[in-house]
């Protein structure tokens, strides 16, 4: 599902047009990805929870040629199911 799907199934559930509905989906996107910036947690019940991992810097092979690479130490975005999403997946209502 594209975001744009989302919003046309959000604006034939809710009444509300699309551009209103437009607004809304980005307004929930940009506040989780900002309070995933700043380290905060996400928990979305019954769906499952967003957070942050850090990952330490490696070295790692290229495949093509086998140089050395450094990669360094980041941080990635890591989601996590709730059991609810999951029970829903295996048809487990």
């Amino acid at each position: 599902m594209t975001k744009a799907e989302l919003v046309d199934l959000i604006t034939g559930g809710t009444g509300l047009n699309r551009r209103d509905t437009v607004t809304v989906v980005n307004l929930i996107m940009e506040n989780i990805g900002n309070a995933l910036a700043t380290g905060d947690k996400v928990e979305l019940r019954g769906f499952g929870s967003f957070k942050v991992k850090s990952r330490r810097s490696r070295l790692a092979r290229n495949p093509r040629t086998g140089d050395a690479v450094d990669v360094p130490a980041k941080r990635v975005p890591y989601f996590k199911a709730s059991n609810e999403l999951k029970d829903r997946l295996n048809g487990q209502d």
